[in-house]
């Protein structure tokens, strides 16, 4: 990848040897820049002259897969694609050309066809367990991409350039001042680099103000930080009085190598850097995270001992000035790949990018768990839309929240990598619904709706015109809180209260509550309740008649302040004084019960109305065509209903508030 390129980084390590009789110069030349000096824009071009002049079948196919090994390397991935493409339709003999372009159709987010492409390489190769992490990684990329984990994520534009962007991290503890890597122009070095085809990097100032917006970006001031040599990813301490951060030398023959730097900060200016002796200056050194107690350092490397590729590698402080031998972070973080630009957030977990790991295509972000000093395990990818099928790598957080800042090469920035904030959006609930008339469905304007939470919040709303209500969050107020359950009560003059329940317990994302509230109008005619039955010429209330009766309790718990006459009617078989008799029993049985569930007796009248209403006459029943019709009309007959007969019913309990307590016996409600 060019952006480590800018640091002087050779990104992967070669996996074959070359052993191709040097005949021609173009080819040698190709080959000395693509492995020795890793200019790969150069490679290119001298590849393609060599492939001309080439007559050999398999050495064109050889070439071939060369060049698009220089455009991988410089990251050119969609060129790397073709031309892997070609190599194969040449016949380029090694299964490596396979499990690349399998590779590269990840990193274009091609992944049915990189699995397809992972699959035959397995069957060629059913030893190397990267072609199935890649069968696994192309299933698992689609899933996330498809099922993206609540975040916001964005580009920066204040701070982007046309050129790479990347590595960000607060300079201050209020993370108001912002240091990042650039290639822009203006950067010390004035010369090109070979490997990017960009200026050498420098490390970026910028500062945000109180209403978010980030600075035009300024070269770090301080003497002997920014030089002609490639400057980048660099890290505060936790005092934020230093700064720790890569230098590459890059000469005409290639890199020389990299090494961490530290600078003391000095107001907005730095004093000049110390190396931090870790190994030899050939080493690739790069990438510096610190523990949250200054006392670890973290870095990617390629020394000898590690796992492949480049390694995640940590020092730790024996003194002042002293650290200790470099120690490998093990099998657990480090893979064959390559694992860079680690960052330990506060609470001790490690984040770094791996291509190694399992992933959506090119660098992916991870998190492992802190499971002991200077021991991280538990590695999980932060999966989309964090990660994509580019390059996404050097994540830092804004504080403890679930925001902050990351480098990406995916489409929608501004340049070749660029700098992008992430941030989960705050949860929000909204309630909203539809009060309207149960007889009518008319709705109904200027309806009462109140919410009182189990945290003690309350609030009160009346619907519009459509008989609608929202309660929502309007910036200064949220009504609908975090692991909150609420009691809704819907009234309106002339109508019986409705009440409802929502919560928001257990509940993590945004939702939308949506509700209908159908309110009673109060009339003068009695009010059909369920069907309720009674054993054959018995009073006593079935099992199914306690179940008819929960209308009425609600309603009445509902609606404290009202006092109703109950209605028990028989149809007209059999005689009156019977059915008076049979139906005053009934009325009683189902005041009885609803006193029992706790509805104070002196709220309910209990009438037998015998079969002195009846909804249908015996005339009309003799009229009807079948047995089964007019059985069904006296079963209408046979009904139980209630009549309001005021709502201005004070609670006895309320009583004793107001006259501040009265006798054991009022309390308990009296006699009955």
């Amino acid at each position: 990848m060019k952006l480590f390129k800018a640091l002087g980084l050779a990104f992967l390590s070669l996996l074959f040897t070359v052993n191709l009789v040097a005949q021609k110069s173009y080819l040698d030349d190709a080959d000395y820049a693509l492995y020795q000096e890793e200019k790969y824009f150069e490679a290119i071009e001298m590849y393609k002259k060599a492939y001309v002049k080439e007559k050999g079948r398999d050495v064109k196919a050889e070439i071939i897969f060369k060049i698009a090994e220089s455009y991988r390397l410089s990251d050119q991935t969609e060129q790397a694609e073709v031309w892997y493409d070609k190599s194969l339709i040449a016949q380029y003999a090694d299964p490596i050309a396979r499990l690349r372009l399998a590779q590269m159709k990840m990193q274009n987010g091609k992944y049915d066809e990189a699995l397809v492409e992972f699959q035959k390489y397995v069957a060629e190769k059913p030893t190397d367990p990267r072609g199935k992490l890649g069968i696994e990684s192309a299933e698992k990329a689609q899933k996330w991409k498809d099922n993206p984990e609540n975040y916001v994520v964005e580009p920066v534009v204040l701070i982007n350039s046309e050129f790479y962007d990347y590595a960000p991290t607060f300079k201050d503890k209020k993370n108001t001042e912002l240091i990042f890597t650039s290639t822009r122009e203006g950067s010390m070095g004035n010369s090109t680099s070979e490997v990017t085809g960009d200026n050498f990097s420098d490390l970026y100032y910028s500062q945000r103000d109180k209403k978010g917006k980030w600075s035009e970006p300024v070269l770090v001031e301080g003497e002997g930080v920014n030089t002609e040599a490639s400057e980048g990813a660099a890290v505060m301490n936790s005092r934020r009085n230093t700064m720790y951060f890569t230098r590459c030398k890059v000469e005409k023959n290639g890199f020389v190598g990299c090494q961490l730097l530290s600078a003391k900060a000095q107001g907005l200016k730095f004093a000049a850097g110390e190396v931090i002796p870790i190994a030899s200056d050939s080493a690739i050194i790069a990438h510096p995270a610190i523990t949250p107690d200054d006392k670890v350092i973290i870095f990617a490397s390629d020394l000898e001992g590690g796992q492949g590729g480049k390694d995640l590698w940590y020092i730790k402080q024996e003194s002042r000035s002293q650290w200790s031998e470099p120690i490998n972070l093990g099998t657990q973080i480090n893979t064959e790949g390559d694992e860079m630009f680690p960052y330990v957030r506060d609470n001790g977990d490690l984040y770094f990018a791996s291509n190694g790991h399992m992933g959506m295509g090119g660098l992916d972000i991870y998190v492992a768990k802190k499971k002991g000093e200077s021991q991280w395990g538990d590695v999980e990818n932060l999966k989309a839309p964090i990660n994509s099928n580019a390059n996404d790598f050097a994540i830092t957080f804004d504080g403890d929240e679930d925001k902050g800042y990351f480098s990406s090469s995916r489409e929608g920035g501004r340049g070749k990598d660029d700098i992008w904030q992430f941030s989960k959006p705050p949860v929000l609930f909204v309630l909203r619904g539809l009060v309207r008339d149960l007889e009518t469905g008319e709705a109904l304007v200027a309806a009462t709706v109140k919410l009182v939470g189990t945290d003690g919040s309350t609030a009160e709303k009346e619907t519009g015109a459509d008989g609608t209500f929202e309660f929502a969050d309007n910036g200064s107020q949220s009504y609908i809180n975090l692991n909150t359950s609420y009691a809704i009560t819907v009234s309106k003059p002339g109508y019986l209260n409705a009440k409802g329940k929502e919560t928001t317990v257990g509940i993590t994302d945004s939702k939308i509550f949506s509700h209908l509230y159908e309110l009673q109008p109060i009339t003068e005619e009695p009010i059909k309740l369920p069907e309720i039955l009674y054993e054959f010429n018995k009073t006593t209330l079935t099992e199914q008649a306690k179940d008819s009766l929960e209308f009425l309790y609600k309603t009445l718990t509902d609606n404290p302040n009202l006092v109703i006459e109950l209605l028990a009617n028989t149809d007209s078989r059999g005689s009156d004084p019977y059915n008076l008799k049979l139906s005053q029993g009934r009325a009683e049985s189902a005041v009885a019960y609803l006193v029992s569930r706790g509805i104070e007796r002196d709220r309910m009248e209990a009438r037998g109305m015998g079969e002195t209403a009846l909804l249908i006459s015996d005339a009309e029943i003799n009229k009807m065509a079948t047995e089964e019709e007019r059985e069904a009309a006296h079963q209408l007959n046979r009904r139980t209903e209630f009549r309001i007969i005021r709502d201005d019913y004070v609670p006895k309990n309320s009583i004793n508030k107001e006259e501040g307590g009265s006798s054991e016996e009022e309390q308990s409600g009296g006699e009955e």
